[in-house]
């Protein structure tokens, strides 16, 4: 059974960390450093929590009175007048949805069932429905059913939950990674309460990472993370906290598999510091799950380095660079927003009408990676980082709009022209306002001859089209209209 932090659990205490008999000595006597004892339960399921002050993230959802506490708490429970009586929470993998079934199965009175919508069939729900309901009768207990992955499930084997969620006979908690308006019915929706949970901050993982190495339960002091090592496991997490303990438990495991090794510095009998924690470095969480750790600052030059390297081989058509820049942005877990920020203005200022297409790109993608998130984003970001760096490139509309500006703060432009004014209001045409305008729709292609700039910018071309791209064909059209406006 998967939960917050990963992996198989009967779901009893027993799960929390129950330990083999302590491994044996080392023979060059780290026994008392490295020699611990050597837990039969992962990292991830031993660092489950208990209680929901020991949720990590998910504020919004632990408040006092929220719906999950009164649930925890046994509010609501037994068919009780008040509290929700089942929920359904939406979010990705490794926010915590199983989490919060075992905290809420921990209650009072409570006894846990986890059902999954993979494996169970119509049959198996009958028979958890017939069960909490001789348990809810006879032994005045509850059944927490968990049921993950529930948009597997089909409408009929849906329909079979409706009656122990409507007469309470069960506590329901399903999970779903996807929307349950399209992938749960309508009956079981509007008898639940749906939550959605939100994706792990970097600040979550770290203190969870901080939490395990510390807890009795998890690694109890055998290590120290070092802040770059612990940087790499929060940037490989990717907001997952079962991906970060068990990324932990592997470099620790290096870690103090390395330090149970004699080395020049120990005496004769090999004995060493009893008791000294081991510092986890980055190299041993690169050994242990084979990821390089990308040399990347988020918040100093290499941030910028890169994202100006990756705009210059994206303006300069090198398409191969700018996918490289892309990839170590990526993986060194760079605010993908930002990434499709950059692509709009790189769009604007460097393409252009040459492909006026490759805006529309940029900004859907920037949309899109909001939408989906990662990793699944990094597909959007590509698509349009080729888009990019493959089309023909102008800023010709960018350096005319930075020629006007110039031009207008220097004081350049001595007003409006009378014709050109707004004459829709009182008094306006006995100044003179809108007199002699022609409407250009009643000129032939509705382009008609006429002064639109101020008087001593007449004739002043700001925007130069290139010869690249769709800019061939504006050129060529544009000195035709200069030529029609102007009468030259």
């Amino acid at each position: 059974m998967e939960d917050l932090f990963g992996l198989e659990s009967s779901g009893g205490d027993e799960a929390e960390g129950a330990s083999s008999a302590a491994a044996p000595a080392s023979p060059h006597g780290r026994a008392g450093r490295v020699g611990r004892e050597a837990p039969r339960s992962p990292l991830a399921v031993r660092m489950r929590p208990r209680s929901l002050d020991e949720v990590v993230g998910q504020q919004h959802l632990l408040g006092q009175g929220s719906p999950l506490r009164q649930l925890a708490a046994g509010a609501g429970a037994s068919g009780g007048p008040t509290g929700p009586s089942s929920v359904i929470l939406w979010g990705p993998p490794g926010t915590g949805k199983t989490t919060l079934a075992h905290v809420i199965a921990r209650g009072p009175g409570r006894k846990f069932v986890e059902l999954s919508a993979i494996t169970a069939g119509v049959k198996d729900v009958r028979r958890v429905m017939d069960e909490a309901l001789t348990a809810r009768d006879l032994h005045r207990t509850t059944t927490v059913l968990f049921l993950d992955e529930i948009h597997r499930f089909t409408k009929a084997q849906q329909d079979a939950l409706l009656p122990g969620v409507e007469n309470r006979w069960v506590v329901l908690v399903a999970a779903t990674t996807e929307n349950p308006s399209f992938s749960v019915i309508s009956p079981l929706l509007s008898r639940s309460l749906l939550l959605t949970l939100q994706p792990l901050t970097e600040a979550d993982i770290a203190g969870l990472l901080e939490r395990a190495v510390t807890d009795p339960r998890g690694l109890g002091g055998a290590v120290v993370l070092s802040d770059d090592a612990a940087e790499h496991l929060v940037r490989l997490a990717g907001g997952d906290a079962r991906r970060a303990l068990t990324a932990l438990e592997a470099a620790s495991a290096v870690a103090l598999d390395e330090a149970s090794r004699p080395t020049p510095e120990e005496d004769d009998d090999g004995a060493a510091a009893a008791g000294e924690p081991v510092t986890v470095e980055v190299r041993h969480a690169e050994k242990a799950l084979d990821v390089h750790a990308v040399r990347y600052d988020r918040q100093g030059d290499m941030h910028y380095d890169v994202i100006s390297a990756f705009i210059k081989s994206i303006r300069g058509s090198d398409v191969d660079a700018a996918l490289h820049y892309l990839a170590k942005m990526i993986e060194a877990g760079e605010d993908p927003r930002f990434i499709g920020r950059r692509l709009i203005i790189s769009a604007a200022e460097d393409i252009g009408m040459a492909d006026p297409t490759a805006l529309q790109t940029a900004v859907a993608a920037a949309q899109a990676v909001q939408l989906i998130g990662m990793p699944e984003g990094r597909i959007v970001l590509a698509e349009a980082v080729v888009h990019l760096a493959t089309a023909p490139k102008s800023n010709a509309a960018y350096m005319g709009i930075n020629a006007a500006i110039s031009d207008v703060r220097a004081g350049l432009g001595t007003g409006v022209p009378a014709h050109l004014r707004d004459a829709h209001y009182s008094g306006a045409q006995r100044l003179g306002h809108g007199a002699g305008y022609t409407y250009s729709h009643d000129a032939p292609h509705s382009v008609a001859k006429q002064q639109y700039p101020p008087d001593d910018l007449v004739g002043k071309d700001y925007y130069t089209p290139t010869g690249n791209g769709a800019e061939r064909d504006i050129a060529a059209r544009l000195e035709r209209l200069r030529s029609i406006i102007r009468g030259s």
